[in-house]
């Protein structure tokens, strides 16, 4: 189906949309979006009004999008226009920016990020929403995008973002830091990882608390880390010290 629909024209496209029984659109939109093509996403383009229901297509479209294994620059281009300058319903909006962290983490990936301007378009849509955004739930949206994105320069930001803030921003933020392959965890990440868990400035959740030492035994160890955390698992509850020396065993072996 997504062979016949890349020789498609974009006119045959949205007509096959439009005309499609409700319940084989979510379908049609996926297929739509694993074509890529410029017809299938000129058609999506049109057919798609994020302005009115159904939410679920908008969902199905975004979804596939945050999904897709090879991404183009047009498809992101795409779901920044239908996020640019619209009153969303809350939770589109939020699938949207994880979306668009995702893709922008897969062109990079491509080695697409300096080559394409939408992907720069895509990076500064997240940032300027983190330093804009007041309220905590809206802050980690944007952390996860960044998570999606892994980005190096962003780094400095989770970092942050991962020491300063509430428990749920600070867990979110860690949890982007996870993801960076260990080339990128530089002594000044590991410094701060160092503060959470050992709770140098402030008291942090438990689960916050494992990342950090996740990150920390997870990247080229160094020893004084290893044989501090150990040591502080003698105050710990008996699930978290549990878990912190399996995972040192499992490092050992």
């Amino acid at each position: 189906f997504i062979q016949m629909l890349r020789s498609a024209k974009k006119r045959d496209v949205l007509q096959l949309l439009r005309r499609a029984p409700e319940e084989t659109r979510p379908f049609l939109v996926e297929a739509a979006v694993a074509t890529q093509s410029v017809a299938s996403l000129a058609a999506l383009s049109d057919f798609l009004d994020f302005s009115k229901e159904p939410k679920s297509l908008q969902e199905k479209f975004l979804y596939t999008a945050a999904f897709s294994p090879r991404p183009s620059g047009e498809l992101l281009q795409l779901v920044l226009d239908k996020l640019d300058g619209k009153q969303l319903a809350p939770e589109i909006w939020e699938t949207g920016i994880i979306a668009v962290g995702s893709l922008v983490g897969k062109l990079c990936q491509q080695k697409l990020c300096g080559l394409q301007q939408v992907v720069e378009h895509g990076v500064e849509t997240i940032l300027r929403g983190l330093r804009g955004a007041k309220e905590e739930p809206l802050v980690v949206i944007y952390l996860l995008a960044l998570g999606n994105a892994m980005l190096p320069e962003t780094i400095p930001t989770l970092l942050d973002h991962a020491e300063d803030g509430p428990t749920a921003v600070t867990a979110a933020a860690t949890s982007a830091l996870q993801r960076f392959p260990a080339p990128h965890i530089s002594s000044k990440v590991k410094q701060v990882m160092r503060r959470i868990f050992h709770q140098k400035r402030k008291s942090y959740d438990k689960t916050c608390r494992l990342a950090a030492a996740e990150i920390l035994l997870d990247n080229h160890p160094l020893s004084m880390d290893v044989i501090n955390i150990l040591l502080a698992t003698s105050e710990m509850e008996t699930e978290m010290a549990t878990f912190l020396l399996l995972k040192v065993q499992n490092s050992l072996r």
